[in-house]
């Protein structure tokens, strides 16, 4: 195992195209960290610096406390599977993973024995005569991640190894990669633009935007509790719904008004000190499972517009309908309710809704960053 310090490390290329600025953090050994964002963040370069193919423009990388900026790849004991697997087509998947073990001269009886163990763990034990070509996408996956586990490297490195791969596997693939680092007891850093890879399997999680690190936490934590309007839209599946509204201070609660409505929500939320006690416009944010059906007198009427049967569960479209001021941001006025059960809803029917303000969000307008304590 292995811990890492990530100490204000910068990359800029040539044109002074700054890809990563000033990222910061300290992961501890036996961590599962997932660096998530959209394409073009500074996730793999961030990963690529850390791996050695991509120099450090400014900043500081230690490993174990060794200070990391000039030590040639090959000498950090760091593992990388990468995106496109790059197995050799004309080596047996045997030769594949026995590969790098042989250009460090390893002794012929270790190499067939961890060769066998690593293809024991990975389910691939059958495949070992096979060459690429005569193997599934998830099985050029598996041993790709052969091939570096076999090495007994301090930090395993992964950059975005099931995007190639179909909906099915991919879920399939999470389960084997979790399961391997749970085995290796060992430091896992994970590249992904997918959201839900980066909840069901990091233990802590990085969400980066135009190379700059957003919030690192936890998966429940960055639901739960987003530090900006980005991490929360970016974090759930379907993404948060915003709201503009306008909140004023009433005795001892906030009450925030959606534009274009003349409903009131009670909110029963601790504010930042500076809006704590004044009149000001923001960016109401709920989940779409924190929206429900209500008759009560103060429920907000919508109306239907399409409906997305996903089995257990439905996805409800709604409209406020109103052409003066776009209340819902993001989405064409658009705001999505989650009915934990199969509804049938008519085209424009007209319904009655609610939010449970407890678990509502607030940013701020200008800023978009979170006014909660």
């Amino acid at each position: 195992m292995a811990s890492l310090l990530l100490q204000n490390v910068t990359k800029v290329y040539k044109g002074n195209v700054t890809a990563v600025k000033d990222f910061t953090m300290d992961i501890k050994d036996g961590e599962f960290i997932v660096f998530v964002g959209p394409s073009g963040c500074g996730k793999s370069t961030t990963l690529r610096m850390i791996a050695g193919l991509e120099e450090i423009t400014s900043g500081d990388l230690y490993i174990d406390g060794e200070y990391m900026n000039d030590v040639e790849p090959k000498d950090r004991n760091l593992a990388m599977v990468f995106q496109n697997y790059a197995l050799y087509p004309y080596l047996t998947v045997y030769e594949n993973i026995a590969f790098g073990l042989r250009l460090r001269h390893t002794p012929k009886e270790e190499i067939d024995k961890k060769v066998h163990e690593v293809s024991k763990t990975l389910g691939i034990e059958n495949l070992l005569q096979r060459k690429p070509k005569a193997l599934s996408g998830g099985q050029r996956q598996r041993v790709a991640a052969g091939r570096a586990i076999v090495r007994d490297a301090k930090v395993y490195l992964f950059d975005e190894p099931l995007s190639n791969l179909d909906a099915k596997l991919r879920a399939a693939m999470r389960v084997e990669i979790i399961r391997l680092h749970k085995t290796l007891n060992t430091t896992f850093i994970y590249v992904t633009h997918d959201q839900v890879e980066a909840m069901t399997m990091g233990t802590r999680i990085v969400v980066m935007k135009d190379g700059i690190v957003q919030q690192i936490d936890t998966p429940t934590n960055l639901y739960d509790h987003p530090s900006n309007k980005f991490v929360a839209g970016f974090i759930g599946t379907p993404q948060m719904n915003f709201f503009n509204v306008h909140a004023i201070r009433k005795t001892k609660h906030t009450y925030a008004t959606p534009l274009g409505t003349n409903k009131e929500l009670k909110l029963t939320l601790d504010f930042k000190d500076e809006f704590a006690d004044r009149e000001f416009d923001a960016i109401l944010g709920i989940r779409s499972e924190d929206i429900y059906e209500s008759d009560d007198a103060d429920a907000l009427e919508a109306t239907v517009k399409v409906v997305e049967t996903l089995g257990s569960e439905c996805l409800v479209y709604l409209t406020f309908d109103n052409k003066d001021n776009k209340l819902v941001m993001d989405g064409d006025n658009e705001f999505v309710m989650k009915v934990q059960n199969r509804v049938e809803y008519g085209l424009d029917q007209r319904i009655k809704i609610k939010f449970k303000t407890d678990r509502v969000h607030m940013f701020d307008k200008t800023t978009e960053e979170s006014i909660l304590k």
